[in-house]
């Protein structure tokens, strides 16, 4: 089943392209196919603000829960104009963090959280997550592991 992970395969697919991981804090870069830009973040809760911004913009997938405003009123679900998509799948996959490179393809929003699959292409392994904490596990563990490997490689084992 080789390079069985290698797609977007949905509206909101997004590509993590991790680079550095300083005390702790990974930085790195995000594309989705609404932009041509490489969008920054720094920790995983950069990602995630980045990622509910664009699943709001695109009103996919929809919220199981809603924001409220203070008077109680739900915020709309609707997809917000000029949502075009400008980056094709293949450049998309393009892409390569210096530390790994994850497509990340959220399903659904439900319970305030996420549910999916990402694939750590690097080693074309596909993984089903059931929230946001366990997005974050799964990358930190396979980019751990990356990083510990390539330590045996050179002969810098800690």
């Amino acid at each position: 089943m080789a390079e069985a992970g290698r797609y977007i395969g949905t509206p909101n697919g997004i590509v993590l392209c991790a680079d550095e991981n300083v005390n702790g804090i990974l930085t790195g870069r995000l594309y989705h196919g609404y932009s041509t830009e490489p969008i920054p973040f720094r920790g995983y809760e950069g990602v995630i603000r980045t990622a509910e911004a664009l699943f709001d913009a695109l009103g996919f997938p929809h919220k199981g829960t809603s924001d409220r405003n203070l008077h109680g009123q739900a915020h709309s679900d609707k997809k917000k104009e000029g949502m075009t998509k400008v980056m094709e799948d293949d450049r998309l996959l393009e892409q390569h963090g210096d530390m790994g490179t994850f497509v990340i393809r959220v399903q659904h929003r439900q319970h305030s959280s996420w549910q999916g699959m990402v694939t750590y292409l690097d080693r074309d392994k596909t993984v089903y997550f059931r929230s946001a904490l366990e997005l974050i596990k799964i990358i930190d563990s396979a980019l751990d592991e990356a990083e510990q490997k390539g330590a045996k490689e050179t002969g810098n084992e800690a």
